[in-house]
């Protein structure tokens, strides 16, 4: 066969081809632009549903990349790939992209583990593989938190998944834990009064359970008294700042003395 025979011949499988790849090509644009409104859909629903906001975003990434899958294999399908070989080639594929993408495939299982035991939702405040913040999202690869100051920290889920994780939010209440340390000169029961008074009128500090003061130590250069008050967590740092506010007025106005580090030198003649 001469050049001008292949020629012809590569034109007429061109022809013979082409309303195919045409419909292909057609059927994919298509497909892609119903599946952003499924897709849209999708997620309008899961909002009027008042679904979790912790499984919105999974949920929509997860519909967008099966039915995405599924036009693939259709496309292939009209291209006249048989899916008995297409599946035994996605076999194979899959298992070279497996070993390829451990990290990957392990970031997606820890979403999937993350999102089943819930150890924390979106708006939750944790600290975690050394970063602390709000969970802003929860996606299948990674999570999102937002730190103090605004920082936008994106955590694989697989490690996050093999963590400790600390959530601040997880329990209605918690308890501020503050020390004060007073002269050793000081009336101990005066100052004890004046820490119980300061707890017993705070209006965001819980009577039940009761604040608990004690002396807790005979430091080297003061006597150190315990303060335990439990506040609902959303107002846990109005009563920590005010607390350590309010102490420092009150035993200034009482003239409780809060004494610097000090220590004395005996010298030998």
């Amino acid at each position: 066969m001469d050049f001008m025979q292949m020629l012809q011949s590569a034109g007429e499988k061109v022809v013979a081809y082409l309303p195919q790849l045409v419909g292909a090509v057609i059927v994919l644009l298509i497909g892609l632009f119903v599946i952003k409104k499924i897709t849209k859909l999708v997620e309008k629903l899961l909002v009027k549903g008042k679904v979790d906001a912790t499984l919105k975003p999974f949920l929509v990434s997860l519909t967008s990349g099966i039915l995405k899958l599924l036009l693939v294999i259709s496309v292939l399908g009209m291209l006249g790939v048989a899916m008995t070989s297409f599946i035994a080639i996605l076999g194979a594929a899959s298992l070279a992209i497996g070993l390829a993408f451990q990290g990957t495939l392990s970031n997606f299982a820890g979403g999937v583990l993350l999102l089943t035991l819930r150890p924390f939702k979106v708006g939750d405040f944790i600290t975690a593989t050394g970063y602390t913040g709000t969970v802003e999202a929860i996606h299948i690869l990674n999570t999102v938190l937002i730190t103090l100051d605004n920082q936008v920290i994106s955590i694989p889920n697989g490690a996050l998944s093999n963590t400790s994780i600390v959530n601040v939010n997880a329990k209605p209440t918690r308890r501020v834990d503050l020390n004060f340390g007073v002269g050793y000169e000081q009336d101990i029961d005066k100052v004890k009064k004046i820490l119980t008074d300061i707890c017993n009128t705070h209006p965001l500090v819980l009577k039940d359970p009761a604040p608990f003061i004690k002396l807790i130590e005979h430091g080297d250069s003061a006597v150190v008294f315990v303060v335990r008050a439990w506040a609902n967590t959303a107002n846990y740092w109005d009563v920590y700042f005010d607390l350590l506010e309010t102490v420092k007025k009150r035993f200034d106005e009482e003239g409780v003395s809060i004494p610097y580090p000090q220590m004395d030198v005996h010298m030998d003649k």
